[in-house]
């Protein structure tokens, strides 16, 4: 009976723990769980009467409409929108704002204040002395007492005019710090023009530059740095103050490379930008790898080379562009091109046209170039396609035109003229080479000529 009444006991134990755990189970599911009226049964607080009743429902709906009202009464009282917080904080920083403005003008005014009492001191001091000296040694002499109001600090600024400039290194720094949290809370837009206005240019550097490279590009919005170059480029002509040579750099580098050419040529044809050799040089480089741009680079560059008094870079634009005669003129205008700089020229963009140009009288000015030369150098530099092109050239006029070439070129020797005909014999060019020894044996005062002397000139007989 006794383990009979044990089991028993723990039977009832474990059934009385159950109970509990189920009445704790039914509680929680009442306190979360929702329910939806039946509008099928009456509504509560109503007889069957009254809610047929429309006075009394219409009652009862007054009363409902209050209470709602209360209770969103007391949402509003309780609860603030989230708008809230910010317009708070917008608040609190327009009023910091007035704040460190008022302490800036109040340390002004004190400064002023103080400064005009130390004055007014030491006025009366200096009236009530015999002034035999002047005030301005009467001030240095009670600095060097330090009896004026004990403060040496005010006394050494008694005779600044600005001192607002003690605290400009404090407002350059205060400017970084902003362009810095600009940067971080990913407002690269507006950092690009914070920094494009910075005071003294002080964010306008290959640091900042650094800074947004650092940034890199990200998907869906315009490249960081470019913006940079676009704020700073366009500020700089209102500045009447161009960015400097380095920063130009940077700047086409960066447009050529997300191939903005527009950007470039804006930047360049408003001269917002220091010119250099290199920035030309960039711009020459990415017109020969982009071909349908090419013909805008050669300007662009040309451009650059000009202002810079790249004279030789500035002619090979030209002549690349197709610009022959535009290239003449350049070579007349400024007469520093020597024959070696015409012949690296032409190995450089060897044109037919160009060739002729220089060879031949222009504008009533003697050649620029020995035609005779001119093809000895083509033939020596491996560029024997365009000799034969320039000798066939020739050849198409006829001996007449020979002889005008030969006797308006001063600069070849006979030996010269020698190696010429012999190079048209080789090529196949027999007449054009018959012709040749054909006009130097006809002129006056030649008899034969000499190997051994390779000081005779054709032109001679000219000047004598």
């Amino acid at each position: 009976m006794r383990v009979i009444e044990n089991n028993s006991s723990q039977i009832q134990l474990q059934i009385d723990q159950m109970k509990q755990l189920r009445a704790e189970y039914d509680a929680k599911e009442a306190k979360y769980h929702t329910f939806s009226k039946d509008p099928s049964k009456p509504i509560p607080g109503m007889t069957l009467q009254e809610s047929v009743s429309l006075d009394a429902l219409t009652k009862y709906l007054k009363h409902l409409e209050d209470k709602y009202a209360e209770i969103k009464q007391v949402m509003l009282k309780k609860y603030v929108p989230v708008q809230r917080k910010a317009d708070l904080d917008e608040e609190m920083m327009v009023t910091l704002k007035r704040r460190d403005l008022a302490e800036n003008l109040n340390k002004e005014l004190q400064f002023r204040h103080q400064r005009l009492q130390i004055i007014s001191n030491a006025l009366t001091s200096w009236v009530k002395s015999d002034m035999s000296s002047s005030f301005q040694d009467f001030v240095e002499q009670i600095q060097k007492t330090k009896d004026l109001h004990g403060d040496q600090g005010i006394i050494e600024e008694l005779l600044e005019d600005d001192p607002g400039k003690a605290k400009e290194a404090e407002l350059l720094l205060s400017y970084i710090e902003r362009f810095n949290e600009l940067m971080l809370l990913g407002e690269y837009e507006k950092a690009a023009c914070f920094a494009a206005h910075s005071p003294r240019r002080i964010l306008q550097n290959i640091g900042t530059v650094n800074k947004f490279k650092a940034v890199g590009k990200i998907r869906g919005k315009p490249f960081p740095l470019l913006l940079f170059f676009e704020a700073i480029f366009s500020t700089s002509h209102a500045c009447r103050r161009p960015i400097d040579a380095e920063l130009t750099l940077e700047g086409i580098q960066c447009g050529l490379s997300e191939k903005r050419l527009d950007l470039v040529i804006n930047w360049v044809t408003q001269e917002r930008l220091t010119f250099s050799e290199e920035a030309g040089d960039v711009i020459y480089d990415y017109g020969e790898q982009d071909t349908y741009n090419k013909a805008k680079c050669l300007a662009l560059a040309q451009m650059i080379y000009t202002e810079c008094g790249l004279h030789k870079k500035a002619l090979l634009c030209l002549c690349k562009q197709g610009q022959i005669h535009g290239a003449m003129e350049y070579i007349q205008q400024f007469k520093d091109f020597t024959s070696d700089d015409l012949m690296d020229l032409i190995k450089l963009c060897p044109h037919t046209e160009l060739i002729q140009c220089l060879t031949r009288e222009w504008n009533g000015k003697p050649p620029s170039l020995s035609f005779g030369l001119a093809i000895l150098h083509l033939f020596s530099v491996d560029m024997k396609k365009v000799g034969i092109k320039l000798l066939q050239e020739i050849s198409k006029g006829g001996k007449g035109i020979v002889e005008h070439l030969m006797i308006n070129d001063p600069f070849c020797s006979l030996e010269n003229w020698q190696e010429v005909a012999n190079i048209c014999l080789q090529n196949g060019f027999d007449k054009l080479s018959r012709d040749i020894m054909s006009i130097l044996r006809s002129q006056a005062g030649v008899t034969e000529i000499s190997q051994e002397d390779d000081t005779v000139n054709l032109m001679e007989h000219v000047f004598w």
